[in-house]
């Protein structure tokens, strides 16, 4: 076989392609296609043995290079004579640079990563994890991925069918090459993502993709968080996270995601459920407003926001204990946000040594994942609740319809409601633009509790608030409860057996009443 590198062969004008794949998958007959299709194949340390038991030819890219596999095969194609083949613009500068050195141009890569995220899922030890970092083929990757004018990547076997197809057809590349090289810079960012999580994990005591926690539910109890892409934040300073702590950054972060977009918002969990939630015009004017919602309530809480952290919201946290300060990472390219974070984890560390700061990798949205917990030795699955009525499809069967400002209001608390252990009842109303919630009753056994429980923490900013329900009122008692407190409208599903009855009330004490169509309960 004529030698690949040598640029004054008669086979110089051969489309060569560069094969180092850890995932030996459809290996062999990808190479026979391309060899048939007039290709040259290059190949690196256990890709070209499976290609030589096949019976291809392929060139060594030690003999490429001049150089073995060094350090135990850490170093393989991390060589110019590889990479000036890929980058090459094809440009007669470049082409004349590669007959310098005797190069030839890498028409085509075909890279699988080391399997990093699947042996953290076996539990491995932390040493041989380590070895399933790979340097070089995300490097070939990328350099593929960079040159996707002249260079078609391939990233893993999944590819081989759809590549081998359109050379076959003698189709246009530019299109695929354009995909493929998407793809592939998605998964080397899904592949750093995962190892920056594992490294992250490994500093709070990870162990094979397990974080140790501090404790479970007591300090009895041992804990752990299992992730096959590692954990989704990074943590600034505190102590390591607990097991409560998860569940409670869980629903803060559920109840934050859903908040507003286009306003600044904070909520403050405590044992699983919301205690304090507001939207304003600042961050920190949110976050105060959270905090005064149940001062109470919110000592020894987890507080998450919907935007990046500044050092003006750190001074609105005062000098309440925090378990937690979650927010979304700020932007890398921006100087001024990765000065503002800098400013707020200096001033939560000074203020609050042991409270945990998060950045947290997964965006202030909704999340559309399944939601899965264990019973009686089994797992629940469901899709996660994210049907929430608006306003424009409520009926309101009362004489007197909310107000806007009301409706604004109860479409708030409601939204809250979906968030607090059931039976649930939320408090809310403005605070000059700001909504923030004025008292919440949940986790009772009886909905007259909750309604009793909020009002009594609303105290005396339950006048003229609005309240909303996560489910039916059954009896008509707690609207006379709100309406003998000062409530002004509800929001409730509706659908009981006693509507009417429960309507009426409702209209006999003068309160505005909506209703939904759909319950929302989470126990």
């Amino acid at each position: 076989m004529t030698n690949p590198s040598n640029p004054s062969s008669t086979e110089t004008q051969r489309p060569l392609a560069l094969l180092s794949v850890h995932d030996k998958t459809g290996l062999a007959a990808f190479g026979r296609a391309l060899v048939e299709l007039g290709y040259d194949l290059l190949a690196s340390g256990g890709t070209a043995r499976a290609l030589l038991q096949a019976d291809l030819r392929p060139m060594l890219v030690e003999d490429l290079t001049g150089f073995p596999e060094l350090l135990g095969g850490r170093v393989k194609t991390l060589h110019p004579a590889v990479h000036a083949g890929i980058l090459s613009r094809r440009t007669p500068s470049d082409e004349a640079e590669l007959g310098v050195y005797g190069l030839r141009r890498i028409d085509l890569v075909a890279v699988s990563l080391y399997p990093f995220e699947e042996a953290l899922a076996r539990g491995v030890s932390a040493e041989k994890q380590l070895e399933e970092i790979d340097i070089g083929g995300v490097a070939l990757l990328r350099a593929a991925s960079k040159s996707f004018e002249h260079v078609t990547v391939v990233p893993g076997p999944e590819h081989y069918a759809e590549v081998l197809e359109v050379l076959q057809k003698k189709e246009a590349l530019g299109p695929l090459r354009r995909k493929l090289a998407a793809l592939t810079f998605q998964k080397t960012a899904a592949y750093d993502h995962a190892i920056a999580s594992w490294l992250l994990g490994a500093a709070a005591t990870a162990e094979g993709g397990q974080v140790a926690l501090r404790y479970g539910e007591n300090p009895h109890q041992s804990g752990a968080f299992a992730c096959a892409e590692g954990p989704p934040w990074t943590q600034h300073g505190g102590k390591e996270l607990s097991y409560n702590n998860l569940l409670d950054l869980d629903a803060a972060w559920s109840c934050v995601a859903e908040l507003p977009r286009d306003r600044p918002g904070a909520v403050i969990v405590k044992h699983g459920s919301p205690c304090g939630v507001a939207v304003a015009d600042t961050l920190a004017g949110a976050v105060r407003l959270a905090i005064a919602a149940d001062p109470i309530s919110a000592f020894g809480g987890i507080v998450a926001v919907n935007r990046p952290l500044d050092y003006a919201s750190v001074e609105a946290l005062g000098d309440l204990f925090l378990e937690v300060v979650a927010c979304p990472p700020h932007d890398p390219k921006s100087v001024v946000a990765q000065r503002d974070l800098l400013a707020a984890v200096h001033a939560l560390k000074t203020s609050k040594k042991n409270c945990r700061i998060l950045t947290m990798a997964l965006d202030v949205g909704v999340d559309a994942r399944p939601r899965a917990r264990t019973v009686l030795g089994g797992t629940l699955t469901q899709a996660p609740d994210l049907a929430l009525p608006e306003p424009a499809v409520w009926q309101t069967p009362t004489a007197r319809a909310p107000s806007e400002a009301e409706t604004e209001a109860l479409a708030f608390a409601f939204l809250v409601a979906k968030h607090v252990k059931s039976n649930a009842i939320v408090l809310a109303s403005h605070e000059g633009k700001a909504l923030v919630t004025r008292g919440i009753g949940g986790g009772q056994t009886n909905r007259i509790d909750a309604v009793h429980q909020a009002i009594q923490r609303a105290g005396e900013h339950v006048a003229g608030a609005v309240l909303a329900s996560d489910a039916f009122f059954p009896f008509s008692d707690g609207v006379e409860a709100a309406a003998a407190a000062g409530i002004a409208a509800v929001v409730q599903p509706g659908g009981a057996l006693r509507d009417a009855e429960v309507v009426a009330a409702a209209d006999r004490l003068g309160v505005a009443m909506c209703l939904t169509g759909r319950r929302h309960f989470r126990h």
